[in-house]
């Protein structure tokens, strides 16, 4: 027996329809699944029903059945970064994200992912981030470890009651005046996954200051009031100051193919402060981590 991913799994509510079989559902559902997968997942105990009873490829459909599948990518590589736990207490957990790392499963990461790695390493399956940074970009992410509390500290997000700094390496800028307020409004480039600076209101807000300077290259402090897709990378790239190794700005240079360790982007999430709205004490976690030149 196939043995069961380290992570929620994902849940499907069975549409109206005259399939015969789960399984059918299943394959009309995600045509891009082969059924060959389908029966083997089941073969293996990653397909069952809320009270987590394996479902077989004779199980007869039903409307509105709630059924767990659990994804695996096959021949998953491994990633060569290890994460660290910073903070752990009863609502909350704070790690360092290596490079290159996912925060979720997405695509080809399923088991190779931040929340897989810490819900094996911690014992604890109600883990779930309360927000994400890119695969690409290093440091700071926050989990909630208690599904009672964990309403209270998304709402932190959502009303912007986060102070998020992120460091980055990029060109000089010589001829801006710093600190600055970068304002813009972002929409949807292509590919899908690229954002780009267009006209209309602004919907993202930067503030932006450098740290130390060295040559061509200076570090930056950088603020992000908003939390939009890419903000930073956009930002900086917009400024003419593209983050050092980025592959998707301002030209999109990464097509997909093996990841060079030896050339991370040079973003680090640095610093997560806020108030804890169940303590009300003041809380401020800085990144371990660093940005070499």
């Amino acid at each position: 027996m196939s043995r069961i991913p380290s992570i929620r799994p994902s849940t499907l509510h069975l549409p109206q329809g005259d399939w015969s079989t789960v399984l059918d559902c299943l394959c009309a559902r995600f045509p891009a699944i082969p059924r060959d997968t389908w029966v083997e997942r089941m073969a293996g105990g990653r397909v069952t029903d809320a009270q987590g009873n394996p479902l077989g490829p004779e199980h007869p459909y039903q409307e509105a059945l709630r059924v767990h599948y659990f994804r695996e990518v096959k021949g998953e590589k491994a990633i060569p970064f290890e994460e660290s736990v910073l903070h752990i207490d009863e609502h909350l957990v704070v790690a360092d994200k290596p490079h290159f790392l996912p925060v979720m499963p997405a695509g080809e990461y399923v088991e190779e992912t931040l929340q897989a790695r810490l819900t094996r390493r911690l014992g604890n399956p109600h883990l779930v981030p309360l927000h994400r940074i890119d695969r690409h970009t290093a440091g700071l992410v926050l989990f909630s470890a208690n599904p009672a509390s964990r309403n209270i500290y998304h709402a932190l997000f959502r009303d912007r009651e986060i102070h998020k700094r992120y460091e980055a390496i990029a060109p000089a800028l010589p001829s801006l005046y710093f600190p600055l307020l970068r304002e813009t409004r972002l929409g949807k480039s292509e590919p899908f996954f690229r954002m780009q600076e267009v006209e209309g209101e602004p919907n993202t807000r930067t503030r932006l200051d450098v740290l130390e300077k060295n040559g061509e290259f200076w570090r930056y402090d950088l603020y992000p009031i908003t939390g939009k897709q890419h903000q930073l990378r956009v930002h900086l790239a917009a400024l003419g100051a593209p983050i050092c190794n980025d592959g998707f700005y301002p030209e999109l240079t990464d097509k997909g193919g093996p990841d060079d360790y030896q050339r991370p982007l040079k973003l680090l999430a640095r610093s997560l402060a806020f108030n804890d709205p169940i303590s009300g004490e003041p809380r401020c976690f800085e990144s371990r981590l660093t940005l070499d030149w």
